[in-house]
């Protein structure tokens, strides 16, 4: 569904569907380009609610505190930023392209993820 709705973006738009670039452009961007954004970041919330629907066990499911979830979100947030893109622009859009930066910075993702949660989980045992 990820790649399905990118390839589609892609085609409608001529963008690259980075998550973290829809959004900033959806907040700061030209007002004739908030519409196609906002449909897209309108039909992620609109998946989720009915994925939530169709499997609400999969919801609540996290052991992290809220205040925790909105740090890492924080963190998420800062990073796509200071890395030119999100794990979805990268990791989908940016090596589907061949994009040489793209697998080092989702590599540099997974590498970092995998660190951290060892960290959290194994060393300092954050809840």
């Amino acid at each position: 569904m990820i790649g399905l709705s990118a390839t589609m973006f892609w085609f409608l738009n001529g963008r690259v569907a980075g998550i973290s670039g829809v959004f900033g452009d959806l907040v700061l961007g030209r007002a004739e380009a908030r519409a196609p954004k906002g449909a897209f970041v309108v039909g992620m919330l609109v998946a989720a609610i009915l994925f939530g629907l169709a499997m609400p066990s999969a919801f609540g499911a996290s052991p992290r505190s809220i205040f925790t979830l909105g740090i890492a979100g924080v963190c998420v947030g800062v990073g796509t930023r200071m890395g030119n893109g999100c794990t979805s622009g990268h990791g989908v859009c940016g090596i589907s392209r061949f994009s040489l930066r793209s697998v080092i910075a989702t590599m540099t993702f997974m590498l970092v993820a995998g660190i951290t949660v060892f960290l959290v989980d194994h060393v300092w045992r954050i809840s």
